[in-house]
């Protein structure tokens, strides 16, 4: 990571930024052309609002109410009305890197101009990530219609010095926490509530990190596949590339070159290529290009839409520089919920088949010579056994979690949100997913290491070992039982940091 910091100017925001800013703590700030766009719009505002004309969320009510007629004397209020009424969110906490991330997107929207909101707001959301200060944000009350509103608005009174806030040394009253950073808050003026709560960002936020993560358990499932693959004598034949290239499916192609990369030069392939009797793999292993491949294909999907929106004006009604402000439906969620959804779906089949070769790793009738449940004293040892029970179960979850969320729908705000996405639902399911997938993935290290383990003095190919060197550097080979469930949880930790799919490179 640079340490120059990103700069927000309206149009070139990356997934790969986001994560550097949410979770490594890369400073941010405005470029200057955001600035003078944000001042230009906000002169509209600001003169629509002096003339009384009627525009929605400026001198009018909001959703239902909107033909109410807002008195110029209470403009003001209805701003800090609107944060504070909408701040109903309910549950847990988001995790500090989400909000984060929020903070930069809602941050990056408002710098688009489009919102008619003064660099303020903006600037204060810059120095508050560089301060590292966050809201506490509930998960749960945002339907993603009107953008995610609830979550939103409990980020939007932090700006407004309600509420409290998170920062290195603790918590406590955000005026308080604010001061103490040398920032302060903001006293909203006409349409300034509205531009910090409609939108798409917190949604957006989880699916940027989240789409990360299925990328990083994209490869690391090709890392942990090529080690059972050695330790059940698999054979790699089924990753030539002419099959593939036959098919002419892109995912597939990338997924058995990769393949074919992690398990080249190895001894343990060597040692059974004469005489080996199977014609075939079991599909865990064979069509392991099959699967993994569209898996491929739909989070790259997911990160072409989910990259747009980063830098997508999701506000309402948007300002522009003609003086024109007009209404629309740019807060509503359905794009990232359906990517989302598609991701859920297809993170399941990569633990569906990881628990497979779980499974066949373990199975003393499937396990090729390796000693039941893959423990050296079967019997008075159980080994591996509840590990792949915890695989099943953490996998049937997973297919539980899958059930598309988008595609649900119950009308609010007095019907006039009639039609909803559910996209934070999407979201924090996906988020829960996403961390089965990492402990199946875990199950399968450990279980494809000690695999490794019982095929010596014979050695994998160059990536197997340097996975198999990983795995023991954290957990130590099983000679008798003992508890599981903190090495697997650590291998889980390890997959989320990145440290295995980096082998693949």
């Amino acid at each position: 990571m640079t340490d120059r910091p990103v700069v927000l100017d309206v149009a070139s925001l990356t997934l790969a930024e986001v994560v550097e800013v949410a979770v490594q703590g890369r400073a941010v700030t405005l470029a200057p052309s955001a600035v003078a766009r944000m001042t230009a719009t906000r002169t509209v505002v600001e003169g629509l609002a002096a003339r009384g004309d009627a525009v929605y969320g400026v001198t009018t009510g909001f959703g239902k109410l909107s033909d109410v007629a807002i008195p110029a004397d209470q403009l003001a209020q209805l701003q800090v009305n609107l944060v504070r009424s909408h701040a109903a969110g309910v549950g847990p906490r988001l995790p500090e890197a989400e909000v984060r991330a929020m903070m930069l997107l809602r941050a990056n929207v408002l710098a688009k101009g489009f919102s008619g909101a003064r660099p303020a707001l903006a600037e204060l959301l810059c120095g508050m990530l560089n301060a590292r200060c966050w809201p506490g944000i509930p998960e749960q009350g945002s339907v993603g219609a009107s953008g995610d509103l609830a979550p939103l608005a409990h980020l939007a009174l932090a700006l407004i010095g309600e509420g409290e806030l998170h920062h290195p040394g603790g918590h406590g009253p955000a005026g308080a926490v604010l001061a103490a950073h040398g920032l302060a808050p903001v006293t909203l003026g006409p349409k300034e509530g509205l531009a910090l709560i409609n939108g798409t960002q917190a949604h957006t936020a989880v699916a940027a990190l989240a789409v990360t993560a299925a990328r990083r358990a994209w490869v690391t499932a090709h890392v942990a596949g090529a080690m059972s693959l050695e330790a059940l004598l698999g054979t790699p034949t089924a990753f030539d590339p002419r099959i593939h290239a036959a098919r002419g499916q892109r995912g597939q192609q990338a997924s058995a070159a990769l393949l074919l990369e992690l398990v080249r030069d190895s001894q343990i392939r060597e040692s059974h290529r004469e005489g080996d009797s199977r014609v075939q793999d079991a599909y865990a292993l064979r069509c392991m290009p099959q699967v993994h491949g569209p898996v491929l294909e739909a989070i790259e999907f997911a990160e072409g839409l989910i990259a747009t929106e980063l830098n997508a004006a999701t506000d309402n009604p948007l300002v522009f520089d003609d003086g024109t402000m007009l209404s629309g439906g740019n807060f509503h969620g359905q794009a990232v919920a359906l990517a989302l959804d598609l991701l859920a779906i297809v993170m399941t089949n990569l633990a569906v088949m990881s628990e497979r070769r779980i499974d066949r790793l373990v199975h003393p009738d499937l396990n090729e010579g390796l000693p039941p449940f893959l423990t050296p004293t079967a019997g008075v040892s159980s080994g591996f056994m509840m590990a792949q029970v915890t695989a099943a179960a953490i996998t049937s979850e997973c297919k539980g979690l899958a059930h598309p969320a988008s595609v649900d729908s119950i009308p609010t705000d007095g019907n006039k949100e009639d039609v909803v996405p559910m996209a934070m639902g999407a979201a924090t399911k996906l988020r829960r997913l996403l961390r089965n997938v990492e402990q199946v993935l875990a199950v399968e290290l450990m279980c494809g290491a000690q695999g490794i383990d019982f095929r010596r003095p014979l050695r994998g190919s160059r990536a197997v070992e340097a996975a198999h060197a990983e795995v023991r550097s954290l957990i130590s080979t099983l000679t008798a039982d003992r508890v599981l469930g903190p090495d697997i949880e650590g291998l889980a930790l390890a997959i989320a940091q990145g440290r295995f799919a980096s082998l693949a490179h």
